[in-house]
């Protein structure tokens, strides 16, 4: 990578302060009116982002889908090298992640938050969190490269890239309080398939909804309703193996011993007790360290496939995975 050796962008950009100060400036142009026509939220897989819509394009989305941030001007000439590379590997990628694209000079609020001292200027976004960047104008096989590293990243964090990423911050709504539902996220009521596994899902039917979600996958791969369904059988199908009182005293008795305390998380996420569930994954990953923390956090990630992706418990609990893992 074309980038100076101390060039580091973690702890470069307090994200949620950024999110803080946003939320009070839309609650201010909220009781006073739209007061300069600044643009809200766009949809599709390269935005344009400003001061005022950072916090909804960039922070928001990024619980769902990785955000991409191309730092450029219209005076600089490796901006137009580099810009063109990574319009089409957005185009490509369809959604796998969003381009956010920011003029420095026409947004000076939040060049200074990123620390901009140089342009193009290449940062990703994964999970509210500042993931990796870049300085400089790259070639495309080396673009393609990084983007690959920002994926796994994602991935890491239980990312379903491509599930909702053409939408903005708000256009999915968020799950009841209570033990989520796969019913409430249908996004094709009619559906044939849905319907199967839904009537299936009623009379306790785990394999005959099994097989109706695994349809759903086979053609559509990133389908988060049958995502969600398959994440809840395996939930139910766990649970009534285990002795919950015997489970729950290894967990009390082994407080690092992550088979234990996934056993305890998915009691507790069956009860409804979802904050609790996710407290007790990401305090043991932050307790363990190598295979035993890679096997927390994969258990924690399976239990957020149980949610829709903007679900904001599910957001709190990635944001905070994120700052334990980089």
């Amino acid at each position: 990578m074309k980038q100076p050796q101390d060039f580091s962008l973690h702890g470069a950009v307090d994200l949620g302060a950024r999110q803080a100060a946003a939320q009070r400036r839309q609650r201010a142009a909220e009781q006073g009116g739209n007061g300069g026509g600044q643009p809200a939220g766009q949809s599709g897989f390269i935005i344009d982002v400003t001061d005022e819509t950072f916090n909804t394009d960039v922070v928001a989305r990024s619980q769902a889908v990785p955000v991409v941030l191309d730092l450029w001007a219209d005076w600089c000439g490796p901006c137009k090298q580099l810009g063109p590379i990574l319009e089409k590997l957005a185009t490509e990628a369809n959604g796998a992640f969003v381009l956010a694209r920011v003029d420095v000079d026409a947004n000076p609020q939040l060049s200074a938050a990123l620390q901009v001292q140089s342009i193009p200027m290449v940062v990703a976004v994964v999970g509210g969190q500042v993931a990796d960047g870049f300085l400089g104008a790259m070639p495309e096989p080396q673009v393609r490269q990084w983007l690959g590293q920002v994926m796994q990243v994602a991935e890491r964090l239980g990312l379903q890239p491509g599930t909702g990423a053409g939408m903005a911050a708000g256009d999915q709504a968020d799950t009841e309080a209570g033990q989520p539902g796969y019913a409430d996220a249908l996004g094709e009521p009619g559906s044939d398939i849905y319907a199967e596994a839904q009537q299936a899902m009623e009379r306790g039917d785990l394999n005959a909804a099994e097989a109706a979600f695994e349809k759903a996958l086979a053609t559509d791969p990133g389908d988060p309703v049958a995502t969600m369904g398959l994440g809840q059988i395996g939930l139910i199908r766990r649970v009534e193996g285990y002795d919950q009182a015997a489970a729950r005293r290894d967990a009390a008795r082994e407080p690092d011993n992550v088979d234990a305390q996934a056993r305890v998380a998915d009691i507790e996420m069956a009860m409804g007790r979802i904050e609790d569930s996710f407290d007790r994954m990401l305090a043991t990953i932050k307790r363990t360290s190598g295979d035993d923390r890679d096997k927390a956090r994969k258990h924690l990630v399976s239990l957020f496939e149980i949610f829709p992706p903007r679900d904001p418990r599910v957001s709190q609990a990635r944001a905070r995975l994120s700052s334990l893992l980089f």
